[in-house]
């Protein structure tokens, strides 16, 4: 018996043919430098042993499911620098075989490894260094940056604060790098919104909150002046998360501690944010981490652009990412873009005490020329980068 084969319609003969032509791979690696945690006061916050991983692998997920239809291949490579090990001859290795990695390090690391060699045309997105000289003058064409800058959370917060007029501030320091990264961050906040920091003190982390919490920072707080906000730069939970109800006079903390302004928070619901949050925990049986959004991001933008160009080319990627053509759904309400003066991810973000969002930023009535998201952070007028002109 003879079969004839049935005619395919030409929609059809064109999509097969066009999917057949476009079958790509994409393999991308997701790098970490794993370091040694700070201690801290409390075990009932640990961090995720897979914190950003686990963000990278629903990236891919959800650009298995796209890519699918197209004859797109994607895959992500866990690769875990253990600490003490050789971290360039990693990156070395790692850029032997790839060429769009996702980075989970230190920003010297992060900076270090972008200066190899072996980088040179290669496309890297930072998901968790916050350090603004990573976006200023120790800017590098090739990496972009998911994770927000410690001056973006900075001006989120301080946009909320200023729109609740609650403008008079006090704040406490520690004295960890991150600490000290973030105060500054908010000093120069309150100075660019019009708020004003009417006093400063520096936690010096040497006595134990879990006995003496109630006797230690009342007095330590008692002669702040008269404030609606006290401020928290305490990175790792030092101290922060013991500040609310046991200062001297009965104010809102905000800052690390209480209301928290990240890339993410797992109180986030809107824009479809439920369904992104259920998916991530049936994923790591967790709730989803601002460094596990960074690298979720991270892997997104590369999957819209192969989507958009149809080349896995590093490069061409980059140039399209960095373009205005470009666009993210990104569950925050707003379009994700790039910013092509220092490679900054452009992002709504979200203000959010452990129990619910108290706000999502830009706040209304910040205006910008170009994109009200250009409120947080350095705009183009101001920036140091010199590697995107």
């Amino acid at each position: 018996m003879t079969h004839i084969p049935l005619p395919i319609p030409a929609t059809l003969a064109t999509f097969a043919a066009t999917t057949a032509l476009a079958n790509i791979d994409v393999p991308i690696a997701y790098l970490e430098l794993q370091v040694e945690r700070p201690p801290v006061l409390t075990n009932l916050d640990p961090i995720p042993e897979d914190l950003g991983r686990m963000g990278a692998h629903l990236g891919l997920a959800d650009n298995i499911t796209t890519g699918g239809f197209m004859g797109h291949n994607y895959s992500v490579s866990d690769v875990l620098v253990p600490m003490g090990d050789d971290w360039l001859e990693a990156g070395r290795s790692v850029l032997g075989d790839y060429r769009i990695l996702v980075v989970n390090a230190p920003a010297d690391a992060l900076l270090a490894l972008a200066d190899l060699p072996e980088a040179e045309g290669a496309l890297i997105f930072n998901a968790s260094a916050e350090v603004e000289a990573l976006r200023e003058g120790d800017c590098r064409a090739n990496v972009l940056h998911t994770m927000p800058s410690y001056a973006m959370r900075a001006d989120a917060l301080m946009q909320f604060l200023v729109t609740k007029r609650w403008s008079d501030l006090v704040m406490i320091t520690g004295q960890r790098e991150g600490d000290m990264a973030f105060a500054e961050a908010l000093r120069n906040s309150a100075t660019k919104f019009g708020a004003r920091i009417l006093a400063e003190k520096e936690w010096d982390m040497s006595s134990d909150m879990r006995r003496n919490i109630g006797q230690e920072f009342p007095v330590f707080t008692q002669d702040f002046p008269n404030h609606h906000v006290m401020l928290v730069a305490d990175e790792a939970g030092d101290f922060g998360p013991f500040l609310e109800f046991n200062a001297w006079e009965p104010r809102p903390v905000a800052g690390s501690a209480g209301a928290r302004p990240d890339a993410w928070s797992d109180r986030v619901e809107a824009y479809g944010a439920a369904q992104l949050q259920l998916r991530f925990k049936r994923l790591a049986d967790r709730p989803m981490g601002a460094v596990d959004y960074a690298a979720w991001a991270a892997v997104r933008s590369v999957g819209e652009a192969v989507t958009r160009t149809g080349s896995n080319d590093a490069n061409e990627l980059r140039d399209y990412i960095l373009s205005d053509a470009f666009e993210l759904a990104a569950f925050k309400g707003a379009a994700i873009t790039y910013r092509d003066w220092n490679g900054q991810m452009r992002q709504p973000m979200p203000v959010a005490t452990k129990t619910a969002l108290v706000a999502m930023t830009p706040m209304p009535g910040f205006l910008h020329e170009v994109s009200t998201l250009d409120t947080l952070g350095r705009d183009r007028p101001e920036t140091a980068c010199k590697a995107f002109d």
